[in-house]
């Protein structure tokens, strides 16, 4: 056994240690595990001093999520994989009101109905009877009303951590641009390389806006300037959806669905979505709807490794996968390869705001896929199918082509954004 393959048999071993199901997920920084962090750390002072660490390839989302499950049981519940669920809330997509009377005939009560007429959805929100878990109320309800389409609420969970400062970002320019779209975490405004910036935020979680280290290196990929560092579209205005708010249902597919459909409302060309989780019907009802107008979303196909299953957004075929490389153009070994890859991007060994001024290195698909969103938005002249698609062919024509040649599995059309990456080790640490 080689020593690159021996590395991943141990990370396999050791998330089987701190979790009862196979590791599938992102890191989720507000929720440390210490037990679990040594561990990781025992055996990355075990590796050769030239193999990525430990801690760079194993995914530990599915870890980080039965830690949220555990502490927050009457907010959180699960799939039939597992996956986190808002407690108490089924989704109804459509539903007819046939549909409504024979959900109310089986006890379940209608707590919100919304309709998204931007990306023509009605989104109705129902509880199940005192006592029914989501399994069993989701079954319950296709069994009443097979024709009827009906999902939970799932949880997201972002793509990539966030590392250490490195340095104290010098101030920017402000400045025009393209239109952007983020579904994330709130951003940091006030740091260095988006101030100035046109950046409106809005709040679809409990808590509203609030800035966090996700949205903020995201953001800065895509328009930050600021010294040396530069995203992949300088000065774009940016439009951010924060879908976490402050709770611990902050991600919920009801929250992601209503962001989404913000940014219909406002007509913007390309939308990045770093989050991943399991396919739901009112994600992929409205992913569709947004393609349909021109809108391209841009996502990242998540750290869960090359074996786990995919995840969505990205895994939809409406939308543009984006996967993450090293300094060497090797596929990120954490990423996962989801139903199809679209374009690759740098994923590691750059750096990207962090709140409070600050720049910290990043790693992970989450980081990628900024960057292609901002290319591509720099491709697109307007919002239509027609310039969605040849903005495409237009990166397509930039990509440096790696892997098999031509179009691949692995790499999808090639690698964009180069450019973007700027090494934290270019940035000094203050005093």
């Amino acid at each position: 056994m080689d020593q690159r393959r021996g590395t991943l048999f141990v990370v396999a071993a050791v998330i089987s240690v701190g979790a009862a199901a196979p590791a599938a997920a992102q890191l989720l920084p507000r929720l440390p595990l210490p037990s679990v962090g040594s561990v990781l750390g025992d055996v990355e002072r075990a590796l050769p001093a030239d193999l990525p660490r430990v801690s760079e390839l194993a995914s530990l989302r599915r870890v980080r999520v039965q830690a949220l499950i555990r502490r927050n049981p009457r907010l959180i519940d699960v799939d039939f994989d597992g996956e986190p669920v808002v407690r108490g809330e089924i989704l109804a997509i459509n539903p007819t009101p046939q549909s409504l009377e024979r959900a109310r005939a089986a006890h379940f009560t209608v707590v919100k109905e919304e309709l998204l007429a931007e990306v023509g959805i009605s989104l109705v929100t129902l509880a199940p009877p005192s006592g029914m878990d989501a399994r069993h109320a989701l079954k319950r309800l296709r069994r009443e009303d097979p024709e009827g389409e009906y999902d939970f609420n799932h949880i997201y969970t972002d793509a990539g951590p966030v590392g250490a400062s490195v340095a104290q970002a010098a101030g920017g320019s402000g400045g025009s641009g393209k239109r952007i779209g983020l579904l994330d975490t709130g951003a940091d405004t006030r740091h260095p390389a988006l101030a100035g910036l046109d950046i409106q935020q809005r709040g679809f979680a409990p808590g509203g806006v609030t800035p966090a280290a996700h949205g903020t290196a995201t953001a800065s990929l895509i328009a930050g300037r600021t010294g040396a560092f530069r995203g992949a579209a300088p000065g774009a205005r940016l439009l951010v959806a924060d879908v976490y708010g402050t709770g611990p249902t902050g991600g919920s597919a009801a929250s992601v669905v209503k962001g989404l459909a913000w940014m219909a409302q406002q007509k913007v060309p390309v939308v990045n979505i770093s989050l991943v989780g399991p396919a739901n019907a009112s994600l992929a009802a409205v992913v569709k709807a947004l393609s349909r107008q021109g809108t391209l979303i841009v996502a990242a196909v998540g750290n869960d490794g090359p074996a786990a299953p995919p995840l969505y957004p990205a895994s939809y075929p409406e939308v543009i996968a984006v996967t993450g490389v090293d300094t060497k153009d090797r596929v990120l070994m954490e990423a996962s390869r989801a139903k199809h890859i679209d374009f690759a991007a740098p994923g590691s060994d750059m750096a990207a705001a962090k709140p409070g001024g600050s720049l910290a290195g990043v790693r992970g698909t989450s980081f990628a896929a900024p960057i292609v969103a901002g290319k591509l938005a720099a491709l697109m002249d307007d919002r239509s199918p027609q310039a969605a698609q040849n903005a495409v062919a237009a990166l397509a024509r930039q990509a440096k082509d790696l892997g098999p040649k031509g179009v691949d599995k692995t790499y999808g059309r090639g690698l964009v954004g180069e450019d973007v990456r700027v090494s934290p080790k270019k940035f000094r640490r203050p005093g």
